[in-house]
């Protein structure tokens, strides 16, 4: 076959697979191991088709993915690669452009600047940051404080008892010492607790994993500020709540954080990965991050994103976020973000209106954290049961020692129908249980 035949057969599976999701188990139904040992030990002598590799696809590989574009895929944070970022993810690929510095891919770069100005402004955020995207949220909180680290000389990171664990592992890999804050009844870091002695930054989480709760960053920025210590806002998943504005509540302070990161590739329906992040401090970045070996120096006078993180090669990922912004505008995205938000508060009710369960934890956004009355085997054996019949999956966390169940709705295929669904099969198995 030739190229344009195996390409119009691989946006046809595409297709086919997003047409057909909502109908696979959303949990992959294997054993470790299994998938490996499908697999040939030994690569191929000869050349293989496309079309081999289509079919391998799907009878080898397909049973061993768990399917993150399913409808009832709730767990973690759900997430949607959409039609358009597919799309570009594949023109990106095509491209191949490496962006070391802005002549490699000028294209690259300038469009990376414009889209992350373009969701600035969606977000409500403050203008004039500068802004670039890393693959995760991980490195862009490693980025914030290596710059946090060269700029303040201190040797400690700050956050709560709820923040998440990227903050544990930049900070191993910094070799930066951490201090975990304590939080209060609704799981916000104490401002008042806060010990800042030889603090290079402090991370507020604005949606943390376990519950979406919102840190008081107004009053961690008063501390910051006082202190001459680096804030950094993890809002990798609220953040896109932004783009509403009557979600914006949890924004307040947020234009005093040195730096901030949101995740595109979490709420906003643009394939993995896409970490936006901003600071208003890029002079700090660069100062953490810019080497220019003589092979890379040129004449141009223009800035080179790689200057302003870990990385030196750089993907198109730019491409796929202007692709959704385009295809989805302001409404589009507002309309999706206010249906998952409409029926995570229906479900709230939901186990509010029901005899035998109860909240773990404040509704945050979309995610709702709820537990059977029951001992933690209880509601531990529960989570196995429903996840096993492979219609829907959720995931769990610990909260003030107790098992807790998560629901977080992100899918942009997900419908009342699949939140009912998913409520009747709780229903259904804690009675077996």
């Amino acid at each position: 076959m030739s190229f344009r035949e195996d390409g119009h057969a691989a946006v046809d599976w595409v297709f086919d697979y997003l047409e057909r999701v909502g109908e696979l188990p959303v949990l992959a139904q294997v054993e470790p191991g299994d998938v490996r040992r499908s697999l040939p030990e030994s690569p191929p002598e000869r050349a293989e088709s496309f079309a081999d590799v289509l079919r391998d696809l799907d009878d080898l590989l397909l049973p061993g993915i768990t399917h993150w574009q399913h409808p009832r895929f709730f767990a973690y944070f759900a997430t949607t690669a959409s039609e358009p970022g597919i799309l570009a993810e594949l023109l990106a690929a095509a491209l191949n452009a490496v962006a070391f510095i802005w002549r490699t891919s000028p294209a690259s770069t300038e469009l990376e600047a414009v889209t992350l100005d373009w969701l600035a402004q969606l977000l409500g955020l403050p203008s004039g940051w500068h802004g670039h995207i890393e693959d995760t949220a991980s490195t862009s909180t490693i980025a914030a404080l290596a710059a946090a680290r060269e700029t303040t000389g201190g040797r400690v990171v700050v956050c709560s008892e709820q923040a998440h664990s990227s903050v544990d592992k930049a900070a191993r890999l910094l070799g930066l010492e951490l201090r975990k804050t304590p939080v209060d009844d609704a799981l916000r870091l104490q401002p008042e607790a806060l010990d800042l002695s030889d603090a290079a930054a402090v991370v507020a989480t604005v949606g943390t994993t376990s519950t979406a709760a919102v840190d008081p960053v107004p009053a961690i920025a008063d501390a910051c500020e006082a202190a001459g210590v680096w804030l950094h806002v993890d809002a990798a998943y609220a953040g896109s709540a932004w783009v509403c504005p009557e979600l914006r509540d949890s924004q307040a302070g947020v234009e005093r954080a040195d730096s901030l990161v949101v995740n595109p590739h979490k709420w906003l329906f643009v394939p993995m990965d896409c970490s936006a992040f901003w600071s208003r401090r890029p002079e700090a970045l660069r100062q953490a991050f810019s080497l220019v070996p003589e092979y890379l120096r040129t004449s141009d006078e223009a800035e080179s994103l790689s200057d302003y993180g870990p990385a030196l090669g750089r993907r198109f990922r730019s491409l796929k976020l202007w692709a959704v912004l385009r295809c989805f505008g302001r409404e589009g995205l507002q309309a999706r973000i206010r249906e998952h938000v409409r029926l995570a508060e229906l479900f709230e009710g939901w186990v509010c209106d029901a005899d035998g369960w109860e909240l773990g934890a404040p509704r945050g956004f979309s995610l709702v954290c709820f537990r059977r009355d029951a001992p933690d085997e209880a509601n531990e054996a529960l989570l196995e049961r429903v996840n096993r019949t492979g219609e829907v999956f959720l995931s769990h966390t610990k909260l003030e020692g107790r098992y807790v169940l998560r629901l977080a709705i992100g899918n942009a295929r997900t419908t009342e129908a699949d939140v009912r669904r998913v409520w009747e099969i709780l229903q259904r198995e804690a009675r077996e249980v």
